[in-house]
């Protein structure tokens, strides 16, 4: 019996076989790694070569001026006067404002989304939402030039200056064109992006947790702060970090609402400028040296970048570990 069984066994096709599959080659899977080495390889290079670029346009500033680049307090294209710090502080001054305004409000807006709206409303909101992360950052600047800085200078800004009395940071005449503004019309950009990403974080979260969080007891608000949030920690902090980056680089919105003033704002409503809409507005008609200089301000903006994706990176880390042992 065994030798029949043996034979039997011999005799047996391969599944493969035996349904008319070809065996899979070796081949196939070389194709397959030398397509993604190569895929990788030109995006490695279009970014290595990107930035190669981007530096040593900048290079000519940076022999001439040094650190000063970075440290100096004026920037002034007619007299050479090359200064970056200013506008590094409108930069970081209208991101703060925008996160401060968007991160409570979009998490707290994508939670009602999720748990609180009926199924047809958090459909249309959820597509609202995404058409307005898809709205071209002109139009929002538009919107702020027309519609928000009047209003900004006729009633919002007044009321703010009478309730501080007039001290910083409201110590200004009303404007059109300030870093409050540009804040403001930043917040309404950033916004969308955090809700919806937050959303889909939220909605990975297993409901097996959050009804099993409820029959024990729990409150609605312990099932979304102790159970919830933890669990989509690490998709937040990843929008947050994608809205840093956006708030950071944004251009032409900021550019027409923020005054173009590249001297330090001394309160919330006063002009100022920031590293992106000083390169978009004064690259046209510039010599060699102001370019260089305007080359140098993009390297600033791209190293702050950098620095805030990774610091998201190390935090996505740590909130996943964290995720892990909960």
């Amino acid at each position: 019996m065994a030798g029949v069984t043996d034979t039997a066994t011999q005799a047996a096709p391969s599944p493969d076989l035996a349904e008319g599959r070809p065996r899979r080659s070796a081949k196939s899977d070389s194709v397959y790694w030398i397509t993604l080495y190569g895929v990788s390889g030109i995006f490695a290079v279009i970014c290595i070569g990107f930035l190669l670029s981007v530096v040593s346009s900048s290079l000519p500033a940076w022999e001439k001026y040094g650190t000063s680049i970075l440290t100096g307090t004026v920037w002034n294209q007619s007299t050479g006067q090359y200064g970056a710090l200013p506008l590094i502080a409108g930069t970081l001054e209208t991101a703060a404002i925008a996160l401060t305004l968007a991160v409570p409000i979009g998490i707290g807006t994508a939670l009602a989304i999720v748990f609180v709206l009926h199924s047809r409303l958090r459909t249309f909101f959820s597509s609202l939402v995404e058409v307005l992360a898809a709205v071209p950052s002109v139009v929002y600047g538009f919107w702020g030039l027309l519609v928000l800085g009047p209003w900004f200078a006729s009633s919002v800004e007044p009321w703010l200056v009478s309730l501080f009395g007039g001290h910083f940071p409201f110590q200004d005449a009303p404007s059109t064109e300030t870093i409050l503004l540009a804040g403001c019309v930043l917040f309404v950009m950033v916004l969308p992006l955090i809700v919806a990403l937050t959303r889909d974080a939220i909605a990975t979260v297993p409901n097996e947790l959050v009804e099993g969080a409820l029959s024990v007891g729990a409150t609605r608000w312990q099932v979304l702060h102790k159970v919830v949030l933890p669990g989509a920690r690490v998709g937040i902090v990843g929008a947050i970090t994608l809205a840093s980056a956006r708030a950071l680089g944004e251009t032409v919105a900021i550019a027409l609402v923020i005054g173009l003033n590249p001297n330090f704002a001394h309160s919330l409503d006063s002009p100022a400028a920031t590293l992106a809409s000083i390169i978009a507005t004064e690259f046209q008609d510039s010599t060699p040296i102001q370019v260089a200089a305007l080359g140098a301000l993009a390297v600033i903006l791209m190293a702050m970048t950098l620095l805030v994706n990774l610091i998201g990176r190390q935090m996505i880390r740590r909130a996943a570990i964290k995720v892990t042992v909960l």
